[in-house]
């Protein structure tokens, strides 16, 4: 279960930074969307993964892994 508790924890936290970097470079070259979401919204989703990979770090390492 820990096995599978680092993997999710490594993709969430992949796909949290791939999804502010996107959000953040969007914003940068002046648009307010992408694919038909707001940035803020997609950078908010990005941030929500990545809290939600350390949580899931903490829980593993809490166990003595």
């Amino acid at each position: 279960m820990n096995q599978l508790m680092r993997m999710a924890g490594r993709a969430a936290g992949i796909l949290g930074v791939l999804l502010c970097l996107v959000a953040g470079l969007v914003r940068l070259s002046g648009s307010y969307y992408v694919v038909g979401l707001e940035a803020t919204t997609v950078f908010l989703v990005g941030t929500g993964l990545m809290v939600f990979a350390c949580m899931l770090r903490l829980e593993t390492m809490g166990d003595g892994a």
